[in-house]
């Protein structure tokens, strides 16, 4: 087994470690915030992600990980380093890429023995020949220095899932020597790995994520054309998934994409292209489209209704997805402002997501709206006007037509992630709207109600 520093305790770094160590290995995780290293010592994780804290606590209580803000002694004796910090996108789209550059001098000046440095983080293709170099032109003893790229494929919500039992695992390198300890790293992984140069191995990650991208854009580009022609974009979704070349992942169509890597990756990888002189016009297509969709069900109510001002909205979910507490990218940062600005009383629910959002949006008054957060999906939608479904979390799969028809004073829903169908929506006396499909009860749950009196009274 080797001795493993890992760089960053975020999404990628803390889980790869915390992996890292559940295979065996001895894992040093290094951040700078001490508080951060005390907490994460108490087993406690700094981010929301299934089954890491148990992970954490088992591995940590064995002796196999351990967290420290020291850098020096975490990277002088290491086998490997691997570096995971965040490489957010700057104003032009192009990757920051001075964290990275921060880790590289901190190990250059710190390793005392022959040592593997893997990138992790997501970087623009030909970044880790610059990091091998930069570490040399700092590097203080007479020691050997490698750098390889590792890519993530994780999603956050099975992180740790992801990471133990990959599809596969990418390593990019420029010798023998590297590829062949780092596949001895990943041998107790036992799982498929793809050995190529290092800028493939950086070219695989953006393909990869941007291809999803693609497919996401796509289907809802197709959603809002099916609701123009009469079409459903579900039916249309299952017909195309029984296509071996197609499949049925990424099909379901709603107000976008969000989280770390799927917008950050699009534009860094639409930068690269235009740095070096050429269009990706499909990337930038799929950027297009995002960005207009997370907005589409706020402009969908904007022509139902006069105003939000004085309303009570309901509005059910603040994550990007089900399953984390992050909120990068989300729909619901771009809605929440817009109907807080039209003067809206929000009631927001999120079963995990509420603390970072309050951090944003603190509760009371916000611009010229409030807003209010509750402790589930029914306590939202009491007397609301109208309700959002942004994220879909199992407690807000599980408000059944019927409890919009209850609660609400007008059960008037907007919903993100085309959760309830249509009959059902319809038989509930619920006025339903969603993405690429026809509206239930178009024109007022009133007007409904009228029809059936007529009815009843024949």
């Amino acid at each position: 087994m080797f001795k493993i520093a890992v760089a960053g305790t975020g999404y990628v770094g803390l889980v790869a470690g915390v992996c890292f160590a559940e295979m065996g290995h001895n894992v040093t995780c290094v951040d700078i915030d001490e508080e951060k290293v005390e907490t994460m010592k108490s087993g406690i994780s700094p981010i929301y992600e299934e089954n890491l804290e148990n992970l954490m606590q088992k591995n940590y209580t064995a002796g196999r990980i351990d967290y420290t803000n020291d850098y020096a002694s975490a990277y002088k004796d290491a086998d490997a380093v691997f570096i995971g910090v965040g490489t957010p996108e700057n104003e032009d789209g192009s990757a920051n890429l001075s964290y990275i550059a921060t880790v590289a001098r901190q190990i250059a000046e710190s390793v005392e023995k022959d040592c593997l440095i893997v990138v992790k983080s997501t970087v623009p293709v030909g970044t880790n020949d610059k990091v091998e170099q930069f570490i040399n032109d700092f590097l203080v003893n007479d020691v050997r220095v490698e750098v390889a790229s590792n890519p993530e494929f994780l999603a956050q919500g099975s992180a740790v899932n992801d990471t133990l039992f990959a599809k596969r695992i990418i390593i990019g390198t420029e010798s023998e020597w590297a590829e062949n300890l780092l596949k001895k790293i990943y041998e107790p992984f036992n799982l498929p790995i793809v050995a190529v140069n290092r800028r493939s191995a950086e070219m695989i990650k953006y393909a990869s994520n941007d291809f999803l991208a693609l497919k996401i854009s796509y289907m809802n580009d197709i959603a809002n054309l099916c609701e123009l022609v009469g079409a459903d974009v579900q039916d249309v979704a299952q017909g195309m998934s029984f296509d071996d070349r197609i499949g049925s992942k990424f099909l379901n169509a709603g107000i976008g994409y969000g989280g770390s890597c799927f917008p950050k990756d699009t534009k860094a990888l639409e930068y690269l292209a235009t740095q070096n002189g050429y269009e990706l016009k499909t990337v930038k297509a799929a950027i297009d489209v995002n960005k207009d969709q997370k907005t589409l069900l706020y402009k969908k109510s904007s022509n139902r209704l006069i105003t939000f001002n004085g309303l009570k909205v309901a509005v059910l979910g603040l994550t990007f997805k089900p399953g984390t507490d992050d909120l990068r990218e989300a729909p619901s940062l771009e809605n929440v402002p817009l109907l807080l600005a039209q003067g809206a009383d929000i009631y927001a629910f999120d079963p995990i997501g509420v603390e970072n959002f309050a951090k944003l949006y603190p509760e009371g008054a916000n611009s010229k709206g409030t807003i209010t957060y509750v402790q589930n999906a029914e306590e939202a939608l009491i007397d609301a006007n109208v309700c959002f479904i942004f994220t879909e979390w199992g407690e807000v799969k599980a408000v059944q037509p019927e409890a919009f028809k209850m609660l609400m004073r007008t059960p008037l829903v907007y919903d993100g992630r085309n959760l309830h169908s249509i009959e059902d929506m319809e038989q509930a006396g619920v006025e339903y709207y969603s993405i690429g499909r026809a509206p239930a009860n178009k024109g007022g749950v009133r007007e409904l109600e009228r029809l059936e009196l007529q009815a009843a009274r024949r």
